[in-house]
């Protein structure tokens, strides 16, 4: 069993009411002002991602961004966004991240999840 990383996902489509299966994801840091990839992964049948990047973080400021123009075109739906990049700092490197995205083919929702 591969252990949990620091940082989570999980996506939703808002549309079908169904986990956002096999949506491209990006975990970064930012190395003072220059974004330096840590980790990737695609979301699982359930929408989520478990294992992103290392279990363990240090505090800064850390983007996901989601490939939503794979996940739409493979679900054959024109979408607005091609691209969802959410910015964070990470501040207790003792605590979990959990960044969910709420997904429509014209908007996005997120939030700290747990």
């Amino acid at each position: 069993m591969t252990e949990r990383s620091h940082v989570t996902t999980h996506v939703l489509d808002s549309v079908i009411g169904r986990p956002a299966a096999g949506v491209p994801v990006i975990l970064e840091h930012d190395e003072v002002g220059n974004w330096v990839m840590i980790g990737s992964a695609t979301t699982d049948e359930d929408g989520r991602v478990t294992s992103l990047g290392p279990v363990a973080l240090k505090p800064g400021r850390y983007r996901v961004s989601f490939d939503t123009a794979t996940y739409f075109a493979e679900q054959e739906v024109k979408a607005f966004y091609p691209e969802v990049q959410i910015t964070f700092d990470l501040a207790d490197a003792g605590a979990h991240y959990h960044v969910p995205l709420l997904l429509s083919p014209f908007a996005y929702s997120t939030y700290r999840g747990s």
